[in-house]
């Protein structure tokens, strides 16, 4: 009997109706399992930074003022950019003191006689962009407004919908093609398939990047690669005669 290529929602129709059903007969014939995998891969449209103020004082208060008044700046030069309110969040404020020790007490576990020397404050926002051509424009309006570290971009696919639906297809598609050979290698074909479980990766960046900003004299150069979306299928599928 020739094997039909069937569609995905057909496929998972059969599914519900050999085992979402309690009234449906259970698997009489030969079942066999089958794991497949499926990719698909596309250029990134939307990039992740993280973008942060360090400053430093003698008093906590001198170094939280200084660093908020410096991080304001950071924030309205991220508006200014074009990143809409929903794409920026503050991931992180802190203060901590920092402190100076005498010669040869770095291995020493309590460090004794350390002095106070002065306060580190700390402030970082998340942010996405979604226009990766800007992302060089985006990354030197940071350090030009006083940012002082940047971590990213974390790449990743906008609307990974259509893209996993590429790859769970391509996975069906080797998964029929097993249980046909299978089928035919037993003198038997495919009757049915009985049950189908799904699990995903996340996006495999090609390559993932960190950017490192030493200047804004220059734009910084920003290559997006690909990044590839996988969908791993568990099927059973039931042979008869």
């Amino acid at each position: 009997m020739k094997m039909v290529k069937i569609s995905i929602a057909a496929l998972l129709a059969l599914a519900l109706t050999g085992c979402g059903n309690d009234s449906a007969p259970s698997a009489h014939g030969t079942l066999v399992s089958i794991s497949a995998s499926g990719e698909a891969t596309r250029v990134p449209d939307v990039a992740g930074l993280s973008a942060g103020v360090v400053t430093e004082a003698e008093d906590g208060d001198a170094a939280m003022k200084t660093n908020a008044e410096q991080m304001e700046k950071v924030i309205k030069a991220i508006r200014k950019a074009g990143i809409e309110e929903k794409d920026i969040q503050t991931s992180g404020i802190s203060l901590t003191p920092r402190y100076e020790y005498p010669p040869n007490t770095a291995g020493s576990p309590n460090r004794p006689g350390r002095t106070l020397v002065g306060y580190i404050a700390r402030n970082t926002v998340n942010l996405k962009v979604r226009e990766i051509g800007k992302l060089g424009d985006v990354l030197n309006a940071l350090t030009e407004a006083g940012a002082n570290q940047i971590h990213g971009p974390s790449l990743e696919i906008g609307e990974p919908e259509p893209v996993l639906a590429e790859a769970r297809q391509q996975a069906l598609d080797k998964a029929q093609a097993r249980a046909k050979t299978y089928a035919e290698a037993l003198g038997m074909k495919v009757r049915r398939l009985v049950s189908v479980s799904e699990s995903g990766s996340a996006g495999i960046p090609r390559p993932m990047m960190r950017a490192e900003m030493a200047s804004a004299d220059a734009r910084a150069p920003v290559a997006p690669g690909e990044t590839t979306l996988s969908v791993n299928l568990d099927l059973v599928f039931e042979l008869e005669d």
